[in-house]
């Protein structure tokens, strides 16, 4: 009987394995909330107010990231405060890329509030751009996965499709 090789030894994580995985996670989580928020703006049949949206949609990003990161502080809490502490603003402060994801579609709302162009036009353009982002998302992602570059299209595709059912309930609710 052939003696067999030893299986290889399972690669480690890079250095910049978890920052990376939050980046990645944190630019797919705010770019569909940043669709979802936008989507949902304009509905009520009042005045527009792209000022105020903006800031809503930036503090519902900071509240979502400061929830999140909370969230992962409590799972791993341990019994000594002071630690607990340091770790649940450190994990907080890690959500950033989630609160990034959501700048674009807040300063195009900002540019609304100038005068640069009207709300509604604010929000279609934001997501167009969260949708084409969201493919950049997945294909991004499945690339540092190892993947080929058609299974990273596919990939990016499925992250489209998240958008274009957030474009076609904002079609729907107008």
């Amino acid at each position: 009987m052939p003696d067999n090789p030893p299986a290889p030894a399972p690669a480690r994580p890079g250095r910049f394995a978890g920052p990376l995985q939050r980046l990645l996670f944190g630019g797919v989580y705010g770019t569909v909330l940043a669709s979802v928020l936008a989507a949902a703006l304009g509905h009520d049949g009042g005045a527009q107010d792209p000022g105020y949206d903006a800031v809503w949609v930036l503090l519902a990003a900071v509240a979502s990231a400061a929830a999140h990161g909370y969230a992962h502080a409590i799972v791993h809490q341990t019994a000594d405060s002071a630690r607990v502490m340091a770790a649940t603003v450190r994990s907080v402060l890690t959500e950033w890329p989630l609160v990034a994801a959501v700048l674009p579609t807040v300063a195009l709302l900002l540019g609304a509030y100038a005068g640069w162009w009207d709300e509604d036009t604010a929000i279609d353009v934001a997501l167009t751009l969260n949708t084409v982002a969201l493919f950049g998302w997945g294909l991004w992602a499945s690339r540092v996965a190892g993947r080929g570059w058609a299974a990273s299209c596919r990939a990016g595709g499925v992250d489209v499709l998240l958008g274009l059912c957030i474009v076609g309930a904002n079609v729907l609710s107008k």
